[in-house]
């Protein structure tokens, strides 16, 4: 990859389990394959909507080398690379790279919120340990951890492998600042659904996505409206979306992601413990949520 193929839609793909428990390969790899055809640009896996924190290390290298050889350079295969340590991270990485991955989506390590020293130099570290184009992932509301745009410029002047950054704070300020130290250097994604017209509109080339996984028509169209226009056209289906992306926005996304891929067709609502499928009052809000929008639908 290059920094002109950090653009568009890149689902965060879910990972499918069976009855089981096991991933379900198979599923996983026609799923990729019916959001490339809709028009996505890119996967990124396993990454926290694809639950990858409860998955082995063969079951990660297994979902690489199965979606590279479904997506057969169509597009490509991005690993999010997340660890509690420094060295796990980078053995991730290189795995990813052994595996068929063509990028990686870098995130600061789990569970520690360290000093800007200690999360360069985990940075540096994975940044270095292959030649594959990378990502950042700035989330500081789920890692605790804030990459600013200073910090992510330091880092854009010393590898040239470092592509784009996944901006997830919230805070569309942070878009127009990253655009004011590094101008067009780097891609500039928006990781939160329920904020993706507006970050594009301050300046995002891409979504990293989360309901794209039931919805990719949809999900594509949005985002092509958010860009290009017309603009009544994209308040509309922006509308009509919304209450669905607010569910990528919440503590239980994962489990709401995977229950609306199972009311659109598109999967199964099949968890990985400690994660269970959600009950009572909240799943009745959520399919009710479901239900309306489909009630309402219309095709974009």
């Amino acid at each position: 990859m290059i920094k002109e193929d950090w653009i568009g839609v890149m689902p965060a793909i879910t990972t499918p389990f069976d009855d089981q428990g096991a991933i379900d390969l198979g599923f996983m790899r026609r799923h990729a394959r019916q959001m490339v055809e809709a028009g996505c640009t890119g996967l990124v896996t396993p990454g926290s909507l694809g639950e990858g924190g409860v998955l082995e290390p063969d079951e990660k290298r297994a979902i690489w080398q199965g979606l590279a050889e479904e997506l057969d350079g169509r597009a490509p295969v991005i690993a999010a690379v997340g660890a509690l340590s420094t060295a796990e991270a980078v053995r991730i990485a290189v795995a990813a790279e052994a595996s068929g991955c063509q990028g990686l989506m870098i995130l600061p390590p789990y569970a520690y919120s360290g000093r800007w020293e200690e999360t360069e130099a985990h940075f540096d570290a994975v940044l270095q340990a292959t030649p594959l184009s990378a990502m950042l992932y700035n989330n500081p509301v789920a890692y605790e951890t804030d990459l600013r745009p200073d910090q992510i410029g330091v880092l854009a002047d010393r590898y040239p492998n470092l592509h784009a950054v996944k901006e997830s704070s919230g805070d569309l300020r942070r878009i127009t600042a990253i655009r004011e130290i590094l101008g067009d250097r780097l891609a500039i994604f928006a990781g939160i659904d329920d904020l993706v017209v507006e970050a594009v509109s301050a300046g995002a080339c891409g979504w990293i996505a989360g309901l794209v996984n039931a919805l990719p028509v949809e999900s594509v169209r949005l985002f092509e409206l958010a860009r290009n226009g017309p603009v009544e056209e994209c308040r509309t289906l922006y509308e009509w979306f919304l209450p669905l992306l607010r569910m990528d926005a919440v503590p239980e996304f994962v489990h709401l992601v995977k229950l609306c891929q199972q009311e659109f067709g598109l999967g199964s609502e099949r968890l990985r413990l400690p994660r269970i499928p959600l009950r009572g009052p909240a799943r009745e809000a959520a399919l009710l949520a479901i239900a309306e929008a489909k009630m309402n639908h219309a095709a974009p």
